[in-house]
């Protein structure tokens, strides 16, 4: 007789359950083909999906600034390692710049070998967008760096602002001793309150992205993902290009653990590529570099910086457009030309995170300086929407990558290969 106490409990049957990310990838693909429907039956309707696209974004924009100064200052000023900071802060720069001059490179060398805008017809005159701002020189950037009010600073997100005051204020806590510590505590427990209210908000992603896609297919038409293919395509495949050739062998040669570092770099890239804004994916992106192992003092300062100053999809997008409406107009640049046209863009590109529309007003700023055509940038808006989203995506795998290979070096890295 079989004792019913010692039989087997039977075991409940698993749930299926699909990750966020897999949550995300089935808003872009349900919100594309909606996008499709709309715009071929009612086109007029594509706004509707708008609200809810802008709301995702608000929402991220909402905690972007307590949750850098938070973790910035307890980071800083609870570890009291303030000669560090300025180590990193340095490697920080000169890794920066390296990457983002092989970006530039293989931009250029990408435009040089496909000649996507050879016998392309521009537009006519009367279409082109009027330019009210310029790039900003290396003064202005460094004013603008330090701001005239704290509180402007937060609520216009000026990431560069927010880091630079909140590590003044660091360093000013941590030089008070016992007096500092409450402030200590009180900005860790801000900032993990952010990242729970992060997770929330992650909640409703697949909503937003599904609707922003939704939106951008339904409002310009399937056709989007078509048009000037070639200069798309030339894109993303030199962006591609830079992933493989730039980013894999830095990844690689600073020992990366590259499948851990995959899955924590998956979410954040789908959602700056679905929403086009690195801003977006910001709040996610530390979470996650910080769920990997980098310490949350060398994620609060390094991610945030690179926003200013790392970024490698749009200066790679830089060089490459600029070359493209060149061979559109017919005008030969020679290598001297576009050496110093990269050498130009190097430091106008630092200006991008400060500028509205900064991608369309240093790339005008560009052309003019080489006589070009401005009836180019004209041309390239047809597609914008699309090649902004994957130099966005890379964008930010650039500085999430750039967050662990600073601390490797630091020593900071608390993950093996796997």
């Amino acid at each position: 007789m079989t004792d019913a106490h010692n039989a087997p409990e039977p075991t409940a049957p698993r749930r299926f359950r699909i990750s966020q990310s897999q949550q995300i990838i089935l808003g872009l693909i349900v919100g594309t083909i909606v996008g499709a429907v709309v715009s071929k039956w009612a086109p007029a309707r594509a706004d509707l999906f708008k609200p809810f696209a802008a709301l995702f974004l608000r929402l991220i924009k909402m905690i972007v600034a307590p949750l850098i100064f938070s973790s910035l200052v307890a980071g800083i000023a609870g570890a009291g390692h303030f000669k560090q900071v300025g180590r990193m802060g340095l490697r920080a720069i000169i890794y920066f710049e390296v990457v983002t001059s092989l970006a530039l490179v293989v931009g250029l060398v990408a435009v040089n070998l496909v000649k996507p805008g050879v016998g392309v017809q521009l537009p006519a005159t009367a279409g082109v967008p009027e330019v009210t701002a310029h790039p900003q020189t290396w003064s202005e950037i460094l004013l603008h760096a330090v701001p005239e009010s704290v509180v402007q600073a937060m609520a216009q997100n000026d990431v560069l602002q927010i880091v630079v005051f909140a590590m003044a204020f660091a360093v000013a806590v941590g030089s008070i001793g016992e007096k500092g510590k409450p402030i200590i505590k009180l900005c860790e427990s801000v900032t993990d309150a952010m990242f729970t209210l992060t997770n929330g908000i992650m909640h409703y992603a697949p909503i937003g992205v599904g609707a922003a896609i939704a939106y951008t297919v339904g409002k310009g038409g399937i056709s989007v993902l078509w048009n000037l293919a070639a200069l798309v395509g030339t894109l993303y495949g030199a962006l591609v290009a830079f992933l493989v050739l730039v980013l894999l062998p830095i990844a690689l040669l600073t020992r990366v653990p590259l499948r851990r570092f995959g899955r924590a770099v998956k979410e954040p890239a789908l959602i700056a590529f679905s929403t086009a804004s690195s801003e977006a994916a910001l709040p996610r992106a530390m979470e996650t570099m910080e769920e990997l192992g980098v310490p949350r003092p060398i994620v609060a300062f390094i991610l945030p910086l690179g926003y200013s100053f790392n970024l490698d999809g749009s200066t790679l997008y830089l060089s490459l457009a600029s070359v493209f409406v060149a061979q559109a107009a017919g005008v030969h640049l020679t290598i001297g030309q576009q050496t110093t046209m990269m050498l130009t863009l190097m430091l106008t590109s630092k200006g991008v995170a400060g500028v509205a529309r900064a991608s369309l007003v240093v790339l005008a700023a560009t052309l003019g300086a080489y006589h070009l055509p401005l009836e180019g940038i004209t041309l390239i808006l047809g597609v914008d929407t699309l090649m902004d989203m994957a130099r966005t995506m890379v964008n930010v795998i650039g500085n999430c990558l750039a967050t662990v290979v600073v601390a490797r070096w630091e020593g900071q890295l608390k993950i093996e290969e796997g």
